[in-house]
């Protein structure tokens, strides 16, 4: 099934992205069209050429509409929606088509409007929805799908053209803007093939269970309408500036948290800061928020977007992008580099060392902030933390509260923990994801920037000519830490209950004492128990995906390391993280997970566990 357009209309979506965006906050130009490389018809056809099989497929088949429906719903990533956009990837299919999108927009659609009706209690009109997107060479053609949808569902829309994450959910909380929703098309550092959807409304991210509810609908408007022939895109979106507001935003809380004494508006000069924007939609930070606040930054890397992302992965776990901005921050001899992925819902920084600084230590830097300003805080983590990271935060007065992987699930805990009494101002993943109490709730790799920025600043105005690595120097790192995935040897549509019939038996294992020393973690102060992943509060939350975290000991050492192990939510995988603060550590957890419980228990049956096998015969040998 494919979208054509007749070759009378002058859409080109696929064309690099280069917005003008206006000074000007009025709401008058914000409502003027932007300067794009690409323009939509007032009145666009939209044609669908469905299968010929097709045409007569009988609708009492229900394996046949069981398979329809389930090319929507294996779309679902957790709390996204994501797929194949273009052709290029060896043994894969193009799965998110126009036709899937714009089901699944319609969805969405109606999910917003039924939620507002519920809400106020009455019918509602001008139900207003925005979409942004990253630079990715499919957004073209399924920006036009999501309108469409969009349209159908009898929403108003609103195109944010180039813009981040954030940015979406922020346009609905920001006036002159106040959208009902937002979608972001993203997918974020994966490669150029894919693309995919974000969803927000006023209440934040949408849940995992939210998007199932919305991917199971457009499921069946997916398999329903594969006759159809035509769509009419009836109303132009309005095309609307969100990003110059947005990036105003965030020099305003530079300048009034920094409160320069003698440069109020331009509070970075003297400070070099190179940005790393991986050429995705990052770059509005150099140009719109840092130079304007007058910060040098010569030196800056992959500013301009572009959807084949050339030069390496946006993403600051990825050693490359991580490497090149060391090296460009100690060539220019800068204050700070800043790593940004695709839809800059996530970062990481360099400090004036050169020394990286994601993951865990990421984590420490942020609570190390926040910590300052509410001294008795949780921070709540995934569990794949380390447990040095643990002591850090008890260090400094604060509490850790480790909790399911996922970042919608770390921050909704912190949501859920503050509506419990428990005081929670910093939520983060160790992928980089993190959301704070004081701007939402929402994950914003830019904001967590100009969280570190200021503090950056401060330290210098007290006179300190340390760098911002410094607030960190007394965290310890794990001696050893190791993924490895094990393959589900089973067919797609059993995949999940086999991962969590074999997540479960290894935690009725360690429950039984089949495995010595073991023992399932739980964090007390935020009523987190069974292996960090159940809620024992009075509301707990659904469990989208099985995992849970065991802690080792022994009687030498003590406690000396953990092992996590979770169901993936979108590949037929279970990954098994493991951490350990003494030498061989890992590999000792290793040989008694192989032996005492996969062998033991049978489950090597259903796994494929070469990787796990491999690792052990490694260390055998040395």
């Amino acid at each position: 099934m494919s979208y054509t357009l007749p070759p009378s209309t002058s859409l080109n979506y696929n064309s690099p992205i280069n917005p003008t965006f206006p000074s000007s906050s009025s709401s008058q130009s914000l409502l003027k069209t932007p300067t794009f490389s690409f323009s939509i018809p007032s009145k666009l056809t939209l044609t669908v050429t469905a299968p010929k099989s097709s045409t007569t497929a009988n609708y009492n088949d229900v394996a046949w509409l069981d398979e329809e429906m389930g090319q929507i719903k294996r779309l679902q990533n957790g709390s996204d929606v994501r797929g194949v956009a273009v052709e290029g990837e060896a043994g894969r299919k193009v799965d998110l088509t126009p036709p899937a999108v714009e089901a699944i927009a319609e969805s969405f659609g109606e999910w917003v409007i039924n939620g507002l009706v519920k809400e106020k209690g009455r019918p509602v009109e001008d139900v207003r929805v925005s979409l942004g997107r990253d630079p990715r060479i499919s957004g073209g053609s399924l920006s036009v799908a999501i309108f469409s949808g969009l349209g159908r569902a009898g929403c108003m829309t609103f195109d944010m053209g180039l813009a981040t994450t954030p940015a979406c959910f922020m346009s609905t909380m920001l006036p002159p803007f106040l959208y009902d929703a937002s979608i972001m098309m993203t997918a974020s550092h994966l490669p150029y093939t894919r693309n995919g959807l974000k969803f927000f409304t006023k209440k934040g991210g949408l849940t995992s269970l939210e998007v199932e509810e919305i991917c199971d609908k457009a499921a069946f408007k997916y398999a329903n309408r594969l006759t159809k022939v035509s769509t009419l895109l009836r109303t132009t979106p309005t095309r609307v500036d969100f990003m110059s507001i947005y990036a105003k935003h965030l020099r305003d809380i530079i300048k009034e948290r920094v409160n320069h004494p003698q440069h109020y508006d331009t509070p970075l000069e003297g400070f070099q800061i190179i940005v790393n924007a991986g050429n995705g939609s990052g770059g509005f930070f150099t140009y719109e928020v840092l130079d304007k606040l007058g910060a040098d930054t010569f030196g800056s890397l992959n500013l301009k977007p572009d959807g084949m992302f050339p030069n390496h992965i946006p993403n600051p776990e990825d050693k490359v992008a991580m490497a090149v901005t060391r090296t460009a921050v100690l060539e220019n001899s800068a204050d700070l580099g800043i790593v940004f992925d695709t839809d800059v819902d996530r970062s990481g920084v360099v400090d004036n060392e050169g020394n990286p600084i994601n993951g865990d230590k990421l984590i420490a830097l942020m609570a190390a902030i926040i910590l300052k300003e509410h001294h008795d805080s949780t921070v709540v983590t995934d569990a794949r933390t380390s447990m040095a990271l643990t002591r850090f935060i008890t260090d400094r007065g604060g509490h850790h509260c480790l909790y399911r992987v996922g970042y919608r699930n770390v921050i909704d805990k912190g949501v859920q923990l503050n509506e419990d009494g428990v005081d929670a101002h910093l939520m983060m993943e160790t992928s980089g994801h993190g959301a704070l109490k004081e701007n939402y709730f929402l994950d914003d790799g830019a904001y967590m920037v100009v969280k570190i920025i200021i503090e950056m600043v401060r330290m210098k105005l007290e006179g300190s000519n340390e760098g911002i690595g410094s607030l960190i120097k007394d965290l310890e790192e794990p001696l050893e830490s190791i993924e490895l995935r094990m393959n589900i040897v089973s067919e797609l549509q059993h995949a999940k209950a086999r991962a969590i019939e074999i997540i479960e038996t290894f935690k009725t294992y360690i429950q039984e004492g089949r495995l010595e020393g073991w023992e399932l973690d739980a964090c007390g102060d935020c009523w987190v128990s069974d292996g960090c992943l159940v809620d024992s509060n009075d509301t707990p939350t659904p469990v989208d995906a099985q995992m849970y975290r065991a802690k080792v000991s022994d009687e030498e050492n003590g406690q000396y390391g953990w092992l996590h192990i979770r169901q993936s939510i979108h590949n037929p995988n279970i990954a098994v993280n493991m951490q350990s603060t003494t030498i061989n550590g890992c590999l000792t957890m290793a040989r008694v997970f192989f032996d005492k419980f996969l062998i033991a228990s049978g489950m090597d049956s259903i796994l494929d566990i070469s990787q796990i096998d491999k690792y052990i015969k490694s260390g055998n040998t040395d």
